[in-house]
């Protein structure tokens, strides 16, 4: 079903294309080249991700609801007010991508990588998350909001105004990269033994 107001997509995908006011569904985007291409208005439901190309693409005022993929590759990417619900995806490969005023409700994702991206005012609802992998990355005004996060890798990364209280966090890697986030008390608790041996406490 098209969203009002959008053209369902019929079309060649090709990098560096030009994609605004389009509704992608189904499996017009599987195995797509969209390398450095613009999409602006869109919106993409129910579609099969998989294989789908995104390098240093450039995604504005877009949705993503109810998606999957294997494999999704958008590394060095763009991603300004777009939204992101209820998708089902493997491997998220985003290194050095840039966020702005991206939302991510409900779904789960098996390996988010945002290794030396940077992130500004985005949002996590309801995720529930593999690896969450933010080593070397540049993050402000980051949420998490009723999340599980089974790895948080933050080596190496500058955190401003993240707040983490409400996730569920089984494994952080570089603890000393948590400064600049704000924890609750039971997570502080939780995290105790994982800081003691970063600071190289005896306990006991």
């Amino acid at each position: 079903m098209t969203s009002p107001g959008l053209e369902p997509f019929d079309g060649v995908l090709e990098p560096e294309g030009d994609y605004e006011l389009l509704s992608f569904t189904g499996d017009d985007l599987v195995e797509g080249h969209m390398q450095d291409a613009r999409l602006l208005d869109c919106v993409v439901e129910g579609a099969d991700l998989e294989g789908l190309r995104l390098d240093r693409a450039h995604v504005v005022d877009t949705r993503f609801a109810a998606c999957r993929a294997g494999t999704l590759h958008a590394p060095d990417t763009h991603l300004r007010d777009v939204t992101v619900s209820d998708c089902r995806l493997g491997a998220v490969q985003a290194h050095g991508a840039v966020l702005t005023r991206v939302t991510i409700t409900g779904g789960k994702l098996d390996y988010l990588n945002l290794r030396g991206a940077r992130l500004e005012s985005v949002r996590l609802v309801g995720v529930s998350i593999g690896d969450l992998d933010l080593a070397t990355a540049r993050v402000a005004q980051l949420v998490l909001e009723d999340c599980r996060v089974h790895r948080l890798d933050v080596q190496g990364a500058s955190l401003t105004e993240v707040d983490l209280r409400g996730a569920e966090l089984a494994r952080i890697d570089g603890p000393a990269g948590l400064k600049g986030a704000r924890i609750s008390e039971q997570q502080l608790l939780e995290l105790a033994p994982v800081l003691a041996a970063h600071l190289g406490l005896t306990v006991g």
